[in-house]
């Protein structure tokens, strides 16, 4: 039996692949709710209670955390959570495969490839840097994924643009349209993340999901215009000075702030270590885009 803490597009993803491989697994989330499947069984829990995480994943072989609290909540959120997936990973002496962005690395001046420092400076790559490091020093066989920006249908620069897109109208976006981004399709995490939580060559170390070439937000988003029937977008970028006064009342707008340094210069992921090491490559953006549009 398998455990998956949380129903977004990874979590969904994991338990759904879980599944059809014919695997039993029980999805946790706040309100009960997650994929369908005859060998999912989805549980109405808080993760950050130890003795509850602890009852459901009892003879757990693998944890997921695939939870996604809100921004905002991360500082107090998060600790609570991650102690109560490492307790009950080490009761079941079961492997814990973590989901994680970028955010730990901090600003970067060339792409990340895994063995960069986590030296962020911000409060929510802070939070999970930590996470990792306790991680590492709980003796918890553990495994990190970390993914870009999301091609995916909410939580992404897609949800954002959709929209207006579909309306015919001008999709402003909060950071720049210009600059060389990685974006990581949630498929391929959930796929990375099985598979190395099946290997234990994996264990004790972070690893990039395969993601495809950096692009632009406007490449990115043109090519979904064009695969949805949508002609070319009208694309336009909020002032900076607008962002900062959303801010002031807007709480994803503030905690946006903190991050907006990834699109103010080029902002790329290394993933070819994991491809190397496992043959693992990422699909194939139109493929990507496609999937994605049927949830959008």
């Amino acid at each position: 039996m398998q455990v998956v803490v949380g129903s977004g597009s990874v979590g969904t993803a994991v338990a759904l692949e879980l599944a059809q491989g014919g695997e039993e697994v029980r999805v946790v989330t706040r309100s009960g709710k997650g994929p369908a499947h005859p060998l999912i069984t989805c549980v109405a829990a808080d993760a950050g209670d130890a003795e509850a995480l602890g009852r459901i994943a009892k003879g757990a072989t693998v944890i997921y955390n695939c939870a996604n609290p809100q921004y905002f909540e991360w500082p107090t959120a998060w600790p609570p959570m991650h102690d109560a997936m490492l307790r009950a990973a080490a009761a079941n002496d079961a492997v814990l495969a973590i989901t994680a962005p970028l955010y730990g690395y901090g600003h970067v001046d060339r792409p990340m490839t895994e063995d960069m420092p986590l030296a962020a400076e911000t409060v929510k790559g802070r939070v999970r840097a930590r996470m990792w490091l306790d991680a590492l020093a709980s003796g918890v066989r553990a495994v990190e994924v970390r993914s870009s920006d999301w091609i995916a249908p909410k939580y992404s620069l897609i949800e954002m643009a959709l929209p207006a897109m579909r309306a015919g109208k001008t999709a402003w976006m909060p950071a720049s349209l210009d600059v060389p981004h990685t974006y990581t399709y949630t498929g391929d995490a959930a796929r990375t993340l099985v598979a190395l939580a099946r290997d234990e060559r994996a264990w004790g170390r972070p690893w990039h999901t395969p993601s495809v070439a950096p692009m632009t937000a406007r490449q990115l988003l043109t090519r979904v215009a064009e695969l949805a029937g949508l002609g070319t977008p009208k694309l336009k970028v909020y002032p900076k000075i607008a962002v900062r006064a959303a801010a002031l009342y807007d709480k994803f707008a503030k905690e946006f702030l903190e991050v907006r340094y990834q699109h103010d210069k080029p902002f790329i992921m290394d993933s070819s270590r994991v491809t190397a090491q496992f043959g693992l490559v990422a699909t194939p953006l139109d493929d990507a885009i496609r999937e994605t549009l049927q949830h959008a």
